[in-house]
């Protein structure tokens, strides 16, 4: 979508129409209006923050007058696009950033240098941004780069090498590279050399660089095996080609008449620490790398990988890289689908100051990466995931689920998320088989969390409490900010009759989200009128949450 308006922030604060650079928006508050909103966390401010800043605290009314007067000003100015660049409600006001361009460079001068604007709070919000401008300098650069050739990191697995004349051992690591790829294409988030492909590739002497040039590739791993006695071992290296970094490297041994047995435990293995090295090495390099400089395959990964950690900061910069990836890619359903899931998640983590409209977010994004393309198994899914979780809307859900996985049977994600739908159903067998499959099926997931968490909420329908704990503690070693993880836990607690524990999981919930009640539980949860969420809802009062 073109940019309805573009804002300069350092040096002279310019803002102006994109499609008409002549008719600049002169006054001082207007501009300052904008510079608030553009560098808002999600890119909206209250009402209240706004009146207060840019008019001070003396006189509420007259604030309040101020702002509906600059808002009625700025209406006859934009015109139609008024309502496409912002949404304003009585509480608070949004500006949708995919119609706003940050023009001009750091370089031009000081953070909003000629804003003449004298309230205390708005200086002080001025000069705290002058002090640490490094997130506000990455709105420059966003969005400058349109149409990668691929907006995910692309991943080749070559047959282990293996000593000359050994049939045997040779078949057997090529066989671990081919289940290693089938493994590793299952994930939404990677490009996965054919295994073909990397066969034809092993036949040459391995050279990095060529490897790199010749597949386009981001990361390779590469090994061999050999004999030691009666011992198979295997050594494994992963590795960035585009740095030429080795990530990890494995030295993996087992009994030669074991092979057969082991072999899925060494495949689980890899497929898990190739999927933990990708996320984790881009997460960190996004951190410190401004947006322009983000290659375009690093985007979608990091910000899939950020938007599950538990600092609301890393959640804040998912989006950036987000919709940064939707400005460069945006023809990829794969990117509008997980910006849908920002959306979907920015809810249950409580960030949502407005649960309908995110809510339409969601629904928008799931539609548009469904226009681009229908038969999207990811895009399916996280549009049955909005309807169940948010909407109630099961039966839609229940069809999208079933339509991902029909076009793709290894959609973990469908399979995990139809478990929860048999959650809210109580149908806690079928829950539990389901969730099982998108275990087995997603190794390769950094979000592993997520899928535990879902795992101990259908044991916990299917009444096995002790395995729904063991899946809620393990889920909460890697994300101890997961509302729905800690609320399972709780119940698993109380149903095992450990009343104590209970409790005090109850306060810890309570010092994490201090806005949960059950009134909200009630009124919003798929499950709350069924039988496992009135187990929840018992439980969570015997525990003393009200």
């Amino acid at each position: 979508m073109a940019a309805g308006l573009e804002i300069s922030l350092f040096g002279s604060c310019v803002l102006r129409r994109a499609d008409a650079p002549a008719q600049e928006i002169t006054g001082a508050k207007h501009r300052a209006f904008f510079a608030l909103l553009v560098t808002a966390p999600l890119n909206r401010r209250s009402r209240s923050f706004l009146q207060e800043t840019l008019w001070g605290f003396a006189d509420y009314e007259s604030g309040h007058q101020n702002l509906r007067r600059a808002l009625s000003d700025l209406r006859k100015i934009l015109g139609s696009a008024f309502d496409e660049i912002l949404t304003v409600t009585n509480k608070e006001i949004e500006i949708d950033m995919s119609r706003v361009k940050v023009i001009g460079h750091p370089s031009d001068g000081r953070f909003l240098d000629d804003l003449n604007v004298r309230e205390p709070t708005f200086l002080e919000w001025r000069d705290s941004i002058r002090s640490d401008p490094s997130s506000v300098k990455a709105l420059c650069f966003m969005s400058n780069k349109r149409g990668p050739t691929r907006i995910r990191p692309r991943v080749c697995a070559l047959p282990l090498s293996v000593p000359p004349g050994n049939a045997e051992l040779a078949i057997a690591g090529d066989w671990i590279a081919e289940e290693t790829s089938r493994m590793m294409s299952r994930s939404s988030l990677l490009s996965v050399i054919s295994h073909l492909s990397g066969r034809a590739m092993s036949q040459r002497f391995i050279d990095i660089v060529n490897v790199r040039d010749t597949l386009d590739v981001d990361y390779v791993l590469t090994g061999s095996m050999r004999h030691q006695g009666d011992t198979l071992i295997a050594d494994l290296d992963f590795t960035d080609v585009q740095s030429g970094t080795l990530l990890w490297n494995r030295h993996l041994s087992c009994p030669m008449a074991h092979f057969s047995q082991e072999a899925s435990g060494w495949l689980v293995n890899v497929v898990q620490s190739v999927g933990r090295a990708i996320a984790e090495t881009t997460l960190h390099t996004g951190r410190q790398t401004p947006l322009p400089e983000l290659p375009d395959h690093k985007l979608l990964i990091a910000g899939a990988t950020a938007m599950h950690h538990p600092k609301l900061g890393d959640f804040l910069r998912a989006r950036q890289f987000l919709d940064e990836a939707a400005a460069r890619a945006p023809a990829d359903p794969h990117v509008h689908a997980w910006l849908g899931k920002w959306y979907i998640l920015s809810i249950f983590k409580y960030y949502s100051t407005d649960r309908q409209r995110d809510t339409q977010k969601a629904l928008d994004c799931t539609a548009r990466a469904l226009d681009l393309d229908p038969q999207s198994s990811f895009a399916l899914t996280i549009d049955g995931f909005v309807n169940a979780n948010i909407l109630k809307n099961m039966d839609l859900a229940e069809r999208r689920y079933s339509a991902a996985q029909e076009i793709n049977p290894s959609e973990s994600l469908a399979w995990l998320l139809r478990g929860a739908l048999m959650t809210f159903s109580d149908e806690g067998r079928s829950a539990i088989r389901s969730t099982t499959m998108a275990r087995n099926l997603s190794p390769i997931d950094p979000f592993g969390y997520y899928f535990d968490s879902l795992a101990s909420s259908a044991h916990l329908a299917g009444g096995d409490y002790e395995k729904a704990l063991e899946l809620a503690d393990r889920s909460l070693e890697s994300n101890d900010r997961h509302i729905s993880t800690l609320r399972t836990r709780i119940a698993a607690l109380h149903a095992l009759d450990r009343g104590d524990e209970s409790r005090a999981a109850a306060q810890d919930l309570m010092r994490r989200f201090p806005s949960f009640n059950l009134e909200d539980y009630r009124s919003t949860h798929p499950s709350a009128d069924r039988k496992i969420g009135k187990l929840m809802i018992n439980a969570l009062s015997a525990a003393g949450i009200t």
